[in-house]
Parts: C-alpha cells; structure tokens; sequence
C-alpha cells in the first residue's frame, strides 16, 4: 500500500458543493464494497479525495484497540517505503491523531516541537500544510483521515474542517465495518475448525459406545488394590506417562478412566486404543492418521487417535502389541509431540497425556529386543502394578454382589441369596482369567439361576496356580472334611450364630456338628485339650 504522489496537481479553489457531493459518492460506493474489496474502496476513496482537493498526499491510519496504527491506506500507486518512513517521522502526528485530537497545520512555525523531521522536510519544500481528521465510535478513535497539500495553501477554513469531518466518518465506518467482519470471519473459521474437532469426536465415541463396557467404580478393600489406588491417586492430577502393568482382565482400563477422570485433562476426551486389536498395515493410520489417497481403501482424509486426543488423554492398551517400527513414531510423540500422518508430509503437534498398558514384562522384552529400550524407560515414569485377582480374594463377595447388581436388569433376574459355599467356591478358585472371568462366571450363574439364590451353572476347577487350594481328592470324605474345615477357620470356629459356620453353610448347628465328628474334624483348641488329656498319667 502507498502513498499516492499527486505533487504535479495544481492547486485550485476547494467547492464546498463538490466536497458534499464527493461524500455521498464515497458513502455509497463503500457500502456495497466487500470485505475482500474494501481495501481497494478505501484507497480509491482516497484518491478521489487528494484529487478533489488538490492534495500532495492523501492517507487513512487505521487504530487498534491499543491506539496503534494497525494498518495505513493510500491511494493507488504510492510506496511501502515511503510509508515506513512517514510512520517513525510523523509519530508526533499519529499520537495526537491516536488520541482524537484534530490536527491541522498551515505553517512550518505551527508544527509541534517534537516534529522534527517534518519540520526539515518542510523547509526544504518551503512550507507544509497539514490536516488529521480523527474520526471516532463512542470513545474509541477509528481511524484518522491525514491530508497533505501543497505549501501554496495557508489555512484549512472551518467549514472546510466540517465538510471534511463528514467524509472521515463515512471512512471510519467503513473501517469498522471491515474490523468487525474480518472478526466475525475469524470467529467463524475458528467455530468451523471446532465444528471439524467435535465431529470428529463425535464420531470417535459413538465407536466407543459401541465397545465400551466397563466397571462403573474400582470395587475392592484389598490391601495390594490400596496400594494401587493410592499410587493412582498420586499421579493422577499431574501430566506423568504412566504405565499400569499386570495381568490380563485385571482392570488397567479401568485404572486408565480413573487416571483420566481425576486429572488436569477431564474435560477433554479419553481416546483409546488397543494395540493388539489393530492389524500391522493400520497401526499408524490409526494413530497418527491419513491423507485422502494416501493408500488403497483411504477415501478421505481421517485424523488419528492422536489428533482426537489432542488437549487430552490418550490410553493405549497392550502396548507391547506395537509393532518396531511404529515404537519409532511413537516415541517421537512422546518426546516432541510431533507426527505426521501417512501420505502427509506436514507436520503437526498435539499436547497429549499417554496412559500405557500391558501384561507383558517390557522390561525383558526391551533386553530381548522385541521392545524398545528408550521407549520402555519413557512410558515407565509412574508404572503402576495392578494385582491379580489371586492376591485380593477377600474382594470377591463384593465384585460377587457388583456383578449381580450390574446385570440383574438386564438377565431378569432378582437375586437376592448367594449360598455360602458358593462364595466359598468361587474364592477358592484361582481365577486366571481375574476380574473379568469372574463376571462371567457370575453372568453365567445368574443365566442358569431360575429363583432368588444364585446357583454355579458348573462346577468350577482350581488350577495349579492356587497352591494353598490343592486339588480335591477324588474322596468325597476327603473333599468335606477341607471344605468344612475352610469355613470354621474363616469363622472361628464358631458354629452357631448368625454368619457364623452353619449359616455359612446351610446346615443346623447340630448336623454341622455331628458331620465334624463323623469326619474328625476338631479346632485347634479341641485338638490341644486331647493332646493334653493324653499326656496327663492316667490315676
């Protein structure tokens, strides 16, 4: 934009009438300008001012908010340099102008002290005659409309200063009008990037409540599921990688929700990805997204779980499934939050939380080389253990009662008994499967159970893993005297009572009693009484 030169116009008596014409002209001209052609409407404007005028030099300084000059108009034709140059040697004039102040200069003895280098300038050319026209909107000024004449003009008469004032507001309403659409275009790009970001959430969770299915709250007074929870809730307000390790159906994406739901990055979404579910040729597209065409099948451009995850949280489930070369890809993630997606040579930035999971030892696996050694030390910042169900039977009555509670709805069942040497049962198993083989065992039950008692559909076998649970002999004797034996020692050795031993296994005191005698089976307490008596020398 320039500084139009109009030097070679000769000076010549100002018609009031033609500045009132000018005006309507300008006013009408810049309203059915566009936002697009409002610049080029504005320095037209302009040059029609000078010319009307007479002027050397006709220009527009936009203000910002702050009172700086954001933007100069000119006429068509003038220079960037010339106006650099006329903004550092003027800024006495754009200060007062900023202010709202009218400035108007018919001699060189007029110009303010600190107008030196227009001072000079004047000199030379053997006089100046100024005019700023600020032109306001409530308390703001706009814009200033600056004109320049030829040294031969002495006075700027009042009601020239009039006629002009009117053609510096139908410019500074032009101005504003530019102001307030180029925000209003702004705005509406930034809604539409966020329109682009919900959908595109949107449509990552409508795939996750298809799959999602989980634990409403971590149930369990155990103390190694304490510990976890505590290191949880230490780590869980701060930005930490971290890696929740343990064995499979143990809960870890539970564990990641609760990481999430008690952090910093709640607000924005928990995106989930399970490694092993992906297959090799889409793990990177899947995480870090593509380009329309980047492959066969790629028939629009799709971000990845990256992208989607971007200001929250992403969980990445068995991840030691991730293949070599995406561990690459994915450790520079993690270092500089940086990707690019396939078919795309740009690259983007997301600001993620990382949540990793797996029952593999990464440790041994990064000593073997199936796993990164720098990445295994990057994800384990705050590695969290979660126990097996084998190390927190004590849990299992209330994960009993939280299944049936889950699923009586939806099975049409009521079930308001579960026997105790049911419970008994499925604590004594060893539960490979953990958490989420105890619900189904528990779902199972409740299918097969037609009254208010939850009955096993099947019986249950103990592995080898439960060493203090051996194996039942093939005795039924034998299979009796451990289970009775089991629940007097959780009880005791109390056999009447309410939750005591009978009650626990669904039998009247006296018949509990006569089964312990008819199998041998005494406490401790009756034991060292016989064992005594036998000691004693006989009278």
């Amino acid at each position: 934009m320039a500084v139009v030169d109009i030097s070679s116009a000769r000076p010549q008596a100002i018609d009031q009438e033609q500045l009132a014409q000018l005006a309507v002209t300008l006013s009408r001209q810049l309203t059915r300008a566009t936002l697009d052609g409002l610049a080029a409407a504005i320095g037209s404007s302009l040059e029609q001012i000078g010319s009307t005028l007479g002027a050397h030099r006709c220009r527009l300084l936009e203000f910002s908010d702050a009172g700086t000059v954001s933007r100069t108009h000119a006429a068509s034709g003038s220079t960037i340099a010339n106006l650099a140059h006329d903004a550092v040697a003027e800024s006495w004039l754009i200060d007062r102008a900023g202010r709202g102040e009218l400035v108007a200069i018919a001699r060189p003895d007029e110009l303010p002290s600190d107008a030196i280098a227009t001072r000079e300038h004047a000199q030379s050319a053997g006089g100046c005659a100024i005019l700023a026209m600020p032109a306001s909107a409530g308390t703001r000024v706009i814009c200033a409309l600056v004109i320049e004449a030829a040294p031969s003009l002495r006075r700027w008469p009042p009601a020239l200063i009039e006629r002009l004032q009117l053609v510096a507001d139908i410019l500074a309403g032009a101005v504003q009008r530019g102001q307030h659409e180029r925000v209003l275009k702004s705005n509406v790009t930034v809604i539409e990037q966020l329109n682009a970001r919900l959908e595109a959430d949107n449509v990552y969770l409508k795939e996750e409540i298809k799959t999602y299915h989980d634990f409403d709250e971590i149930v369990g007074e155990s103390a190694s599921l304490r510990t976890a929870l505590s290191r949880l809730s230490q780590v869980a307000p701060t930005n930490s990688t971290v890696l929740l390790t343990g064995p499979t159906g143990t809960g870890k994406e539970l564990f990641a929700r609760a990481l999430h739901e008690r952090g910093r990055r709640h607000a924005r979404p928990l995106v989930r990805v399970n490694c092993a579910a992906l297959p090799p040729t889409l793990v990177e597209s899947e995480l870090f997204g593509h380009e329309k065409g980047a492959f066969t099948g790629a028939v629009a451009t799709r971000p990845g779980r990256f992208e989607l995850a971007d200001g929250g949280t992403i969980f990445l489930d068995e991840i030691g499934d991730l293949p070599l070369d995406i561990q690459v890809k994915f450790l520079r993630v993690l270092h500089e939050g940086e990707f690019e997606r396939v078919g795309s040579s740009r690259t983007r930035t997301v600001d993620v939380r990382v949540i990793a999971a797996t029952h593999h030892d990464l440790e041994t696996a990064a000593a073997q080389g199936t796993f990164r050694a720098d990445l295994f030390y990057r994800l384990s910042v705050y590695p969290i253990q979660l126990p097996s169900l084998l190390e927190r039977r004590e849990d299992i009555p209330r994960l009993v009662w939280f299944f049936i509670n889950r699923h009586q709805r939806d099975l049409g069942r009521m079930i308001s008994k579960v026997p105790q040497a049911v419970m008994d049962t499925l604590q004594q198993h060893t539960w490979p499967g953990n958490v989420r083989e105890l619900e189904n065992v528990v779902e199972r039950a409740m299918i097969a159970s037609t009254g208010d008692t939850l009955q096993l559909d099947e019986p249950l076998r103990l592995g080898g893993a439960g060493a203090a649970f051996s194996a039942p002999s093939e005795n039924l004797d034998a299979v009796q005297r451990m289970h009775i034996e089991t629940v007097l020692q959780r009880c005791g050795w109390k056999i009447n009572g309410r939750g005591n031993a009978a009650e626990r296994l669904g039998v009247h005191p006296n018949t509990l009693r006569f089964r312990m005698k008819k199998l041998g089976v005494a406490s401790p307490a009756a034991k060292a009484r016989l064992e005594s008596a036998r000691m004693q020398p006989s009278a």
